[in-house]
């Protein structure tokens, strides 16, 4: 995504600064400090979380931005996202043709708004089929490869083990196949698995792989494409922009 948003920014006349936080930073500081320092034409946020307080302050601030996911604020303002609550429901769906009705899902923390959007795709996808959701199949973190292999590991040893599951990313990915492995399972055997992955690593695993992708270089041509028409015209149309994940089958 990087990739792109710098390849554009170029294009357009544009220098590319990126401003990381931790996650103990405070993201509404962090915008602040740009807002003083006046250094910047415009801003793309990320990671956004519910009723994100950067957005509201950009408005008031009549600052150009553009963010890259959704809040639930009742608000108009600029976004391109991808449509997690569409991807989880088709993987979601995926798994059932399998004939999955244990199905794990992975999430990254309650806070962001992806993993809400998530949710509600596999929320209205179980509740379609009429299966009651367990709440512990659904599992929250950042999702390393560590802590993916130790979450998976432990629904693999419960008395009633999950037969699917919906992967949050790569690294997740990575943790859930350690963690079959060391059990002497097989994806596409024994566990069924779908996951969003926008690197296409599945495709050089010696395993069944169901994927979601996205090409996020595109997102992040799209991103400043957004954002320099925020810069030249402030107070043209709102851009909305949601882009669809293309499923590729286990080979």
């Amino acid at each position: 995504m990087i990739e792109g948003m710098t390849l554009a920014a170029r294009k357009a006349g544009y220098s590319l600064s990126i401003y990381s936080t931790t996650p103990d930073d405070d993201p509404v500081e962090s915008v602040q400090r740009q807002l003083q320092a006046r250094s910047t034409d415009g801003l793309i946020i990320t990671r956004l979380v519910s009723g994100d307080p950067r957005v509201k302050l950009l408005l008031d601030q009549r600052m150009p931005f553009v963010a890259f996911g959704r809040t639930d604020l009742d608000t108009a303002y600029p976004y391109v996202d991808v449509d997690n609550e569409q991807i989880a429901y088709e993987a979601t769906r995926r798994l059932m043709d399998k004939g999955c009705r244990r199905i794990a899902l992975q999430l990254l923390v309650p806070e962001d708004q992806a993993s809400a959007m998530r949710l509600s795709g596999y929320a209205r996808a179980m509740a379609e089929a009429g299966i009651p959701i367990d709440q512990s199949l659904i599992g929250h973190g950042m999702f390393t490869m560590e802590s993916s292999a130790a979450w998976f590991d432990r629904l693999l040893a419960c008395s009633d083990p999950p037969t699917g599951l919906a992967c949050a990313n790569e690294l997740g990915l990575l943790g859930a196949l350690h963690a079959l492995g060391k059990r002497g399972l097989a994806p596409g055997r024994d566990v069924h698995i779908v996951t969003r992955d926008s690197t296409r690593l599945a495709r050089f695993l010696p395993a069944k792989i169901e994927v979601h992708s996205v090409d996020m270089a595109a997102v992040g041509r799209k991103l400043v494409e957004v954002l320099e028409s925020r810069i030249i015209n402030p107070l043209g149309p709102v851009e909305t922009i949601l882009l669809k994940g293309e499923f590729e089958p286990a080979e």
